[in-house]
């Protein structure tokens, strides 16, 4: 069974008694971990209960295929249905899962966890066809996604949140769910907790409590590439690579970055005052980055900031599409900017 995006959520809680097997997969690590818990607590409550779950790790089975056969068919010393997870599974776990899901024993759930799969993929078009299976896709969340689960988390304790607070926040948590679900919970400790119930979360309360975040340092990257520092950009970009950080969003925080210039340099093209121009960013600047980013107007004219925009979707569709390192690719894009903005005299107008 293929899970639809729009299911997916719902399907987790509550997943379909014929599926033995669930394949959880894609690039946001966050929301595939936060999927397979839920699947898994749909028959056991405690995860680490040693005697209803077992966890696998894919070379285990790809060493011993039969290994995860024989622990689905194991029975609980305490009683209760067992589930047994495998972690960062591939295409090599195909067969191993295919000869589970051809005679399963016992009643076990199998969660299956894996990264970004291709849709050719043998292992996701088994879990997709397969009628006591399922497959469901998590990607990356996009702004209105991370607005949601910021405003129903917060909900859930009765606070609510004001629009410019939302999308400031929103701007500055990445696309990983995971990220975003920790960083609400501070907020919401930070709040008050239980005892916050009916307050309303201010732009001043997200840049007490969220000014820290590490999306901030990934600010501080793209804000480094506009400025044409690309010793600074290719540092963090280093380590973040080092942290195990994926490349797509990075690719998009310095693409809403040239976005948001692009805007009010288009409006400054167009006789609107500095001041009025900025204005018409949603969320708005950051008071203490506001310096730097009208700098940079100065110094990218519109028809630069085009060509970056288009550097950034190609350099995009290059991470998802072809075999070459993403750090490498993201790393040429970085020093092409970093070069166009060095090359750019700045100008009174940004034009």
């Amino acid at each position: 069974m293929k899970i639809s995006a729009d299911r997916a959520d719902a399907f987790s809680s509550r997943p379909d008694a014929k599926a033995r097997a669930v394949l959880v997969y894609g690039p946001d690590e966050g929301l595939v971990r936060e999927r397979a818990q839920r699947l898994m607590r749909t028959v056991v409550s405690e995860l680490n209960d040693p005697f209803r779950v077992a966890d696998l790790v894919g070379s285990q089975v790809k060493n011993d295929p039969a290994l995860l056969i024989d622990e689905a068919a194991a029975l609980s010393m305490t009683g209760g249905r067992r589930v047994v997870r495998l972690r960062d599974a591939d295409d090599g776990h195909t067969k191993a899962v295919q000869a589970f899901l051809e005679s399963p024993p016992g009643d076990a759930l199998v969660v299956v966890q894996a990264g970004d799969l291709a849709a050719k993929s043998s292992l996701r078009k088994l879990c997709e066809s397969a009628l006591n299976a399922a497959a469901i896709a998590c990607y990356m969340d996009d702004g209105q996604a991370v607005e949601l689960v910021i405003r129903d988390s917060l909900g859930k304790f009765g606070i609510s949140i004001a629009p410019e607070a939302l999308d400031l926040m929103a701007s500055q948590l990445g696309s990983d769910r995971q990220v975003t679900r920790a960083e609400v919970e501070k907020l919401i400790t930070y709040m008050g907790g239980p005892d916050a119930r009916g307050l309303t979360v201010t732009l001043d309360d997200i840049q007490a409590c969220v000014g820290d975040l590490s999306a901030l340092s990934m600010d501080d990257m793209t804000l480094a590439l506009a400025d044409g520092d690309d010793s600074t950009a290719q540092a963090m970009l280093d380590r973040f690579v080092a942290e195990g950080q994926s490349m797509i969003p990075l690719l998009r925080s310095v693409t809403r970055h040239f976005l948001r210039l692009h805007l009010v340099s288009g409006a400054l093209a167009h006789g609107k005052p500095a001041e009025q121009a900025v204005a018409l960013l949603k969320p708005p600047l950051f008071f203490k980055t506001k310096p730097r980013f009208m700098t940079q107007i100065r110094r990218w004219p519109t028809q630069r900031i085009t060509q970056v925009l288009d550097l950034l979707l190609d350099a995009e569709m290059d991470c998802k599409s072809t075999g070459a390192r993403e750090h490498e690719i993201v790393s040429r894009v970085f020093l092409q900017i970093s070069h166009a903005s060095r090359a750019v005299k700045p100008t009174p107008s940004g034009q």
